[in-house]
């Protein structure tokens, strides 16, 4: 395939930035999006032009680093997967494919393609844990019964890669559906009961602090998650929120 790439452009966070044209040609259609991106990088560097960055890790879909916004949809045409899992045959001869980073103001961009997601660390920070009794008295996890669907859902709340792809799909860059998933999945297991009210105390305001903005209800966070997390999650982390508040009141 013969491809117009159009890919923002900025040196750095202070710089304006733009969008500019590149033209690449014998892609297989069997490459991944970032084996692509690879290939024009080599071109550039053979040229003594600048590479493109972008931001990558295991390039299996399970760390999140990947996210890129192409051709305006987080992580690209297919559902369920990741930029590293996109393949070139979703598109076809003389595309022209558009490549820009997440925007959001609280994902600030660090260069080109890499936007800065530290938020996302500072929120789970903010109370993500489990207390551990350590004095010689505590119980194997696995001795704790837990009903098989409580289970599966802190499982599949457990999922979320934190690629902050819900941010990018929201008008309002809300980023409700991590936090939520990252409540649920120690809110739905004894173990993570312990500092419950607190947690999701101190990860709502975290990520209010962030510059996140609200939920839109639109779902267009769950319509764009590659690992499908489930708009439950957020109306589970608002009843541990309101059930927090009104504990404190009494």
């Amino acid at each position: 395939m013969n491809l117009t790439l159009k890919i923002w452009r900025q040196q750095n966070s202070n710089d304006k930035g733009k969008m500019v044209d590149y033209q690449i040609s014998d892609v297989s259609g069997d490459m991944s999006f970032l084996e692509m991106l690879d290939v024009l990088n080599e071109d550039l560097i053979t040229k003594d032009d600048t590479p493109v960055s972008f931001d990558h890790d295991c390039r299996e879909g399970i760390c999140g680093m990947c996210s890129l916004q192409i051709n305006g949809e987080p992580h690209g045409p297919d559902k369920g997967v990741t930029t590293c899992q996109l393949h070139m045959r979703s598109f076809k001869d003389g595309d022209t494919i558009y490549i820009e980073p997440f925007r959001a103001k609280a994902f600030p961009i660090i260069k080109d393609l890499v936007v800065d997601r530290s938020a996302f660390d500072r929120i789970q920070q903010s109370g993500a844990y489990v207390s551990v009794n350590t004095s010689g008295n505590t119980q194997d996890a696995n001795n704790i019964p837990v009903p098989k669907e409580d289970a599966d859902m802190a499982f599949d709340a457990a999922t979320c890669i934190g690629c902050g792809a819900c941010v990018a799909a929201c008008k309002n860059s809300s980023a409700m559906l991590f936090v939520s998933a990252k409540v649920s999945q120690f809110a739905l297991l004894p173990q993570g009961k312990v500092e419950g009210k607190k947690r999701v105390q101190d990860m709502v305001a975290q990520m209010d602090a962030e510059g996140f903005g609200n939920c839109s209800n639109t779902g267009a966070c769950e319509a764009e998650c590659p690992k499908g997390i489930s708009l439950e999650n957020i109306a589970r982390m608002n009843r541990e929120l309101i059930s927090a508040k009104l504990a404190v009141k009494h």
